[in-house]
């Protein structure tokens, strides 16, 4: 934009009755912070009010809106030895595109400018926490569910309501699916007659009427007797596949999914764990004949692959079986950032997954990542990591290793994950609570509080109360507690 075209968009700004949940005006500068929390907070507030931008005005008097100048030269200004702009796109997850402007209103005021693109497909976070104006108050989102809800809203038809195959006699809706399943998995009696059987599965939007019968995406993706008479969910079965070493070059085995998820999970799963390597004897947990990674946890990395994949992008959900680990992925980029999985709990496929939790395939709330990570500590396996990257989300367990073989960013990762998983059983992190997990014996105490150190250093935790002096009785919480 020239100087003409930003002055103009000043005036008009300005000529508002006043700051809105897209709009704030600021005289002066105070913090980088507190710009980064009104950045996401003002993307976020496009996203719900349906306007492609959010605007952060320095020179204006936020009670009276005249244009007085600012001292404040957002383009040029700096944190520390970094660039501002830089520094704050850095801690924006995910990143947007802001634009930023230093201009002269006028020979007398000067203006900047945040131009900032309005959310999609999930809230702009600013340092691992998304923020919202709230009549001229900055506010965590998190403390308003419904405007949090509205920013996943889409116009478009979801992909579970869209069509699978139509123009179906009520005979094919039985040819098709595995009616019996639905009421096998959620305990209720079979329906005396068909038409008692398509009405239930008209209920839950497995199938649907107007001239004729048709399937939706969603009865075929869990009922399906074959995926593949549903030529547009058939790209969503589910490909397990076994290498013989630590890398791809060579392929044992390979497994492809061809029923729908409800009528596969089981087998699918028993198979997974068929090709896992049994594990050794580590400590009185476990017994000898267990295998290397907690059964229970596998299922639940499954059903979550499944539910929170995004079913709009191309690719499907996969397993890979390596010598020392294994991965779980799915397309599409999660809705909250990686190191919220055990706490938040957002799904792009409700329907979906309200059902397989009803099913019984997982956790009935939240993401059962909890469930995985204290099987993970019993098991004393390495923490597991999530990547996201290429448009897919990865989550990868490991076998067995010795804390000495850990390296840093591992111990802290699983430091981590234990705070997390002690906050969320109404518990607190503490070094002895941590010694546990890694089974440190007690006269090597210092070991974990180098590690506790370390994840403190890199913001992972935080102390639950930073004015006592004791360190010996010292408790800590996870970063966004």
């Amino acid at each position: 934009m020239n100087q003409t075209e930003l002055i103009a968009l000043v005036n008009e700004l300005v000529n508002q009755p006043q700051e809105s949940e897209c709009v704030e005006f600021k005289l002066n500068f105070h913090s980088a912070e507190e710009i980064g929390e009104r950045i996401s907070a003002l993307s976020n507030g496009a996203c719900i009010h349906n306007q492609p931008f959010g605007f952060l005005v320095f020179g204006v008097e936020d009670q009276t809106q005249r244009i007085k100048g600012s001292t404040f030269r957002a383009k040029s200004s700096k944190k520390g030895n970094e660039d501002l702009e830089h520094w704050l796109l850095t801690r924006l997850n995910p990143r947007i595109d802001l634009t930023v402007y230093d201009f002269n209103y006028d020979a007398n005021r000067a203006i900047s400018i945040y131009i900032i693109p309005a959310a999609k497909n999930q809230p702009v976070e600013f340092l691992h926490q998304a923020y919202i104006r709230v009549n001229s108050i900055t506010r965590k989102l998190n403390e308003f569910p419904q405007k949090h809800a509205k920013i996943w809203k889409k116009d478009s038809i979801p992909f579970e309501k869209e069509i699978a195959k139509d123009n179906l006699s009520s005979s094919d809706i039985f040819k098709y699916l595995s009616t019996e399943t639905y009421f096998d998995l959620l305990k209720l009696p079979y329906p005396s007659n068909q038409q008692g059987v398509i009405d239930k599965f008209m209920e839950e939007g497995l199938v649907i009427k107007s001239k004729a019968y048709a399937i939706t995406k969603l009865g075929a993706l869990l009922f399906a007797k074959q995926l593949k008479d549903f030529e547009s969910v058939e790209r969503k079965s589910v490909r397990v596949i076994v290498y013989k070493g630590k890398n791809k070059v060579e392929t044992e085995r390979e497994q492809i999914g061809g029923k729908g998820y409800a009528l596969g999970f089981e087998g699918l799963v028993d198979w997974i764990n068929g090709q896992l390597p049994a594990n050794e004897e580590i400590g009185k947990a476990l017994r000898k004949d267990s295998r290397m990674y907690p059964e229970i946890a596998i299922r639940e990395l499954v059903a979550n692959a499944l539910i929170h994949q995004d079913l709009t992008e191309k690719g499907f959900p996969m397993v890979e079986i390596f010598f020392d680990r294994i991965e779980l992925s799915n397309p599409g980029t999660p809705l909250v950032t990686p190191d919220r999985f055990i706490d938040a709990y957002l799904s792009r496929n409700e329907k979906l997954a309200d059902l397989m939790r009803r099913m019984g395939f997982c956790e009935e709330k939240g993401s059962g990542l909890d469930k995985v990570i204290f099987y993970n500590e019993l098991y004393q396996l390495p923490a597991i990591n999530v990547l996201v990257a290429e448009n897919r989300t990865r989550i990868s367990m490991y076998s067995y290793k010795s804390l000495n073989d850990l390296d840093k960013k591992e111990k802290i990762r699983a430091c981590y994950q234990h705070a997390c998983l002690k906050y969320v059983s109404n518990e607190k992190m503490t070094n002895q609570s941590l010694r546990e997990r890694f089974k440190i014996k007690d006269q090597n105490a210092a070991t974990a509080s180098r590690i506790i150190r370390d994840a403190l250093e890199d913001q992972m935790i935080k102390e639950d109360d930073p004015e006592s002096k004791s360190r010996k009785y010292a408790s800590y919480l996870p970063f966004w507690a």
